[in-house]
């Protein structure tokens, strides 16, 4: 498999329950442009008592249903003993979880399972938002000898609230492009968004932003899944989702392609300082709630200064110039002014 090959549909429920299950997806997945069956047989539960996988039994289930349909078949890894029993059942790609990626040490036991044996391996990003983890699983599993290596980005795991289930934080994957440019990167919608209605969204975005690929948890009958029924769609919604989707093409010798290319980047960074942008006030509106229940004033010029001699400084340290840094801080502390006056005004026109 060419993780290369642009537009790569990754496809398949998020756990093989049973081998009629497998086959009943596979049947119809068959007559789909899916390039990959995949389908998870171990599976990294949060908390415990709760379905865990089928285990080894599930890998014969998941190689017959990629035999019937002719395609390669995928699961996910998570120590050696899982690597053992995926090649001796001829899994013909590998992919190692978020869970599992944020562990180094977990990392190398699997690279070192995997020396000598060249297969396919994608690497999701770690749970948390590092991408020097998620760069070090990368190489790790490089330095054994894989050739043939891809990422997944499935989004981050935020204490905040969002609309997705997993954070996207869009310019992470952007950076490990930038920083690894021949790695190929595959978008897993499914786990970003939580919930089916969002994969659309998220996808066409993934594919604006030039990724390779999708991977999509899909389920013959996802109401009776047994792990993560609300993000997983049915082989039809599948089809219309790949339908729906605006397949732009790349020509790397067009100079409007690769600017367009950039202009869709820096669109996901915008989209994410809007985002912060929001949080940011929201925090303020609660300091003005507090300032007026202690009776203290708007402005506090001590607490002004040193924002403006700490962020300057910061922004010198990461290279940005100092003097757009302050203006920016003075148009948001205007801002914040504004929005602690209108707090403030509200109280007193009550008490008239």
């Amino acid at each position: 498999m060419d993780f290369n090959k642009q537009s790569i549909l990754i496809a398949g429920p998020c756990s093989a329950e049973s081998e009629e299950q497998m086959l009943q997806t596979a049947q119809v997945l068959g007559k789909q442009p899916v390039d990959i069956l995949r389908a998870g047989v171990w599976k990294p539960r949060t908390r415990p008592n709760s379905f865990e996988g089928m285990g080894t039994p599930a890998l014969k289930w998941l190689k017959k249903a990629g035999e019937s349909i002719n395609k390669p078949v995928a699961t996910e890894v998570a120590n050696a003993k899982h690597v053992e029993e995926a090649l001796k059942h001829g899994i013909d790609i590998l992919w190692i979880g978020a869970r599992t990626t944020v562990n180094p040490f977990y990392v190398q036991e699997i690279a070192d399972a995997l020396k000598g044996v060249n297969i396919p391996v994608m690497i999701k990003n770690p749970v948390n938002p590092d991408l020097s983890l998620w760069i070090g699983a990368i190489e790790r599993i490089a330095h054994a000898g894989i050739s043939n290596i891809a990422a997944i980005h499935r989004g981050f795991s935020t204490y905040k609230k969002t609309q997705y289930r997993n954070d996207p934080m869009w310019q992470i994957p952007i950076d490990l492009k930038i920083q690894l440019p021949d790695i190929p990167i595959i978008c897993d919608p499914s786990h970003i968004g939580g919930k089916c209605e969002a994969i659309l969204e998220i996808a066409q975005k993934s594919i604006d932003l030039e990724m390779n690929g999708l991977m999509i948890e899909t389920h013959i009958n996802p109401d009776e899944a047994l792990s993560d029924a609300q993000q997983q769609v049915t082989p039809a919604q599948l089809q219309k989702i790949i339908e729906q989707l605006n397949f732009r093409k790349s020509d790397e010798q067009s100079i409007a392609n690769e600017l367009n290319s950039l202009r869709n980047k820096i669109d996901a960074l915008d989209e994410d300082i809007l985002h912060f942008f929001k949080q940011r006030f929201e925090l303020v509106e609660k300091i003005g709630e507090y300032k007026k229940e202690h009776q203290l004033t708007i402005l506090q010029l001590k607490r002004w200064e040193k924002i403006l001699k700490t962020r300057t400084q910061w922004s010198e340290n990461i290279g940005l110039n100092a003097d757009f840094t302050k203006k920016l801080l003075e148009i948001i502390h205007n801002e914040s002014i504004k929005i602690q006056t209108n707090i403030l005004n509200k109280n007193e026109q009550g008490n008239k």
